[in-house]
């Protein structure tokens, strides 16, 4: 019979279940803590209905008007169809909009709306507020740049 957890009369003993097995390999801790972040920032920014991907584009795009669709993908590591799909999503809630750049006929150069630059701003009050809180649960700021100089390493170079 297991000690630690007995079994009723005529029952097998039940075994401890354990979940050190997976909680020491960085890869399972970067996914349980990048799904833990995400729902915080779902819940953060519900009331706006945007996702993590919907602010980094627009965050993007604000940073970088007039880039080609293909730079914006290309920095959030997105494919090329669900990118088109993204911005298609933000064009139609008048955050976005595309433009045919004159010197290339065959792309498509994304800027903010008026209502985009305007959302923005307050996307982006709610970022910062959620990234203070974020610095604050690793110890601070010096605990952030750690943090992020360790994950670079794990950065895959193409």
């Amino acid at each position: 019979m297991n000690e630690q957890n007995p079994a009723p009369p005529g029952k097998a003993p039940r075994r401890r279940f354990r979940a050190d097995v997976v909680t020491g390999i960085v890869g399972y801790r970067l996914r349980r803590a990048q799904i833990a972040v995400f729902q915080q920032f779902i819940a953060r920014f519900a009331a706006h209905d945007l996702r993590p991907a919907d602010y980094s584009a627009l965050a993007l795009i604000e940073a970088n008007p007039g880039s080609k669709q293909i730079e914006i993908a290309r920095a959030l590591g997105i494919k090329r169809a669900n990118f088109v799909a993204l911005i298609n999503g933000l064009e139609g809630r008048g955050l976005v909009e595309r433009r045919q750049p004159a010197d290339d006929r065959r792309s498509q150069a994304l800027y903010l709306t008026q209502r985009g630059i305007e959302q923005i701003a307050v996307f982006n009050k709610v970022q910062a507020d959620f990234e203070a809180h974020c610095i604050d649960k690793l110890g601070g700021v010096a605990a952030r740049d750690q943090l992020m100089d360790l994950l670079g390493r794990l950065l895959i170079e193409e």
